[in-house]
């Protein structure tokens, strides 16, 4: 569950007085750290929290609570929604850049993520879920784009400690993440759906009501807008953004934005802004040869990091259907929750986390390239789906309880290979003047990938299950061998990046 955008920091923040060297009052850390900390833990545990009961709050009968969606469909809904999440960080770091500064994008988005859990909580039907996802989704990614950048602002340049509070700050990513599903989904098969939402609107309003005591700490840094629209355009950008929402409305309201094709066009709309992206750059006269060559590095990275997130975010679309129908959740009389199954990959990223890293120090100029870790993490994502073939086809609830726990401790040994590595390769592979643009390539790779996994789900079939992971395993397996293959050319291209 280690959100990718977390892995690090690229902003070299200036700290001020009060987050300095000194102040240390928060295990070893500036005390404003405790405030991101607190605000992105509950961020974590509504956003996390929601999505483990999403999918089955929208397929699930009326009379059981929900609101009887093809199966099929509301695992692309679930998708095209986790799709829209990374979309929109590129929105959120392009506000913080030119209009709000960070902090302050930080702030508006958690009231936003708040009013959509909400909404999920109170407005009955499709209309609660339409309007608490949109805002839940928009709210999400400007939060994601701009947390690690608040908390790169706490310490200076060359602050020793600032790894050790990144890796403070991805704790409390992974305790939200793990309670999360607890809370909501002991609550929705005790009391109800709407029940498990409104417990993620209090996480939520929980951590800006933290936040909003604590923000006056932050340094200034963090607030400041590095490149500020001028204001003669500012009216222009609303005119877009109007247009953009008035386009959005009529195109739902004709009927051309479905349901049932919401996967496939948040799929098409990221491919064509991926392409745009890398149009960009590399026909920039202002970048130099050897960016230019890091920039064609970064394609098959992209490519097989889309492939990798294709299966591991089929954790809230397949694995929640699996878990609901073929896994025995029986213990001892007592049936756990379908959501709790989503608490069990933060427990592995919260262990291993540490152990990776430290094998990654020990190892130092020994340890493998980036594009080898990129292989090796999307070959063990394969691996893992072909873990599910002894059980395929199973009776309901006949796979056992350890062996989901085995899968998904695979699913994590591939995440720490891939997940923490590709935002950092991002920024180390970007052109200076394309840093953003380079970043925003990541995050479009993941939106990507989760927009297959909602679209992929449609192909899943509890009777028929042989196909589904034997193909997206091997799939997964030969791009990863595919890359392995031209780790030596990658590396070329990438001009003393490793």
């Amino acid at each position: 569950m280690s959100d990718a955008s977390h892995g690090g920091d690229d902003t070299g923040g200036t700290a001020v007085s009060g987050a300095g060297d000194g102040d240390t009052r928060f295990f070893g850390q500036p005390w404003a750290l405790a405030h991101v900390f607190g605000v992105e833990m509950w961020e974590r545990f509504s956003f996390y929290g929601m999505q483990g009961i999403l999918l089955i709050y929208m397929y699930f009968t009326v009379a059981e609570g929900g609101l009887a969606i093809d199966r099929s469909i509301a695992a692309g809904i679930v998708g095209a929604y986790g799709g829209t999440v990374y979309l929109s960080t590129i929105l959120g770091a392009w506000v913080a850049d030119r209009l709000l500064g960070s902090e302050r994008v930080l702030f508006y988005s958690a009231i936003v993520i708040m009013a959509g859990h909400i909404a999920l909580a109170l407005l009955p039907g499709m209309w609660g879920l339409g309007v608490g996802l949109i805002l839940v989704a928009v709210g999400s990614g400007g939060l994601k784009a701009n947390a690690t950048s608040v908390v790169g602002s706490l310490y200076r340049a060359d602050d020793t400690r600032r790894d050790a509070g990144f890796s403070l700050f991805y704790l409390g990513i992974n305790l939200g993440a793990f309670f999360g599903p607890i809370i909501t989904g002991a609550l929705q098969s005790t009391v109800g759906f709407h029940w498990g939402f409104g417990a993620a609107a209090v996480g939520m309003a929980l951590g800006l009501l933290q936040y909003s005591f604590g923000r006056k700490q932050l340094p200034a840094s963090s607030r400041t807008v590095p490149n500020p629209l001028p204001a003669d355009r500012r009216l222009l950008v609303v005119g877009i953004a109007v247009a953009g929402i008035a386009a959005v409305v009529a195109l739902v309201l004709l009927g051309v934005v479905r349901a049932d094709n919401l996967a496939v066009i948040v799929i098409l709309v990221t491919i064509v802004a991926a392409v745009a992206y890398f149009a960009v750059i590399l026909a920039s006269s202002a970048i130099s040869a050897t960016e230019r060559s890091r920039v064609f590095a970064f394609i098959p990275l992209f490519v097989v990091n889309v492939g990798f997130w294709a299966l591991y975010q089929q954790q809230f679309t397949v694995i929640t259907i699996y878990s609901d129908q073929q896994l025995n959740r029986n213990i001892l009389g007592w049936v756990m929750p379908v959501s709790w199954v989503n608490s069990i990959n933060p427990i592995f990223v919260i262990i291993l986390s540490g152990v990776f890293a430290a094998v990654w120090t020990k190892l130092g100029p020994r340890q493998p390239s980036t594009p080898t870790k990129f292989a090796l993490g999307v070959m063990i994502m394969g691996a893992a789906f072909l873990l599910f073939l002894p059980w395929a086809n199973g009776a309901p609830n006949s796979t056992p309880l350890l062996a989901i726990v085995a899968i998904l401790l695979v699913f994590t040994l591939a995440e720490l290979f891939i997940s923490p590595v590709g935002l950092s390769a991002s920024t180390k592979l970007a052109p200076e003047r394309f840093h953003t643009q380079m970043v925003a390539l990541y995050f479009l790779s993941v939106a990507l990938g989760t927009s297959i996994a909602g679209w992929l789900a449609q192909f899943y079939d509890p009777r028929d299950e042989v196909p589904y992971f034997t193909v997206l395993g091997a799939i997964a397996i030969v791009l990863g061998i595919a890359l392995l293959l031209a780790v030596k050319p990658v590396l070329r291209l990438m001009k003393g990046v490793r």
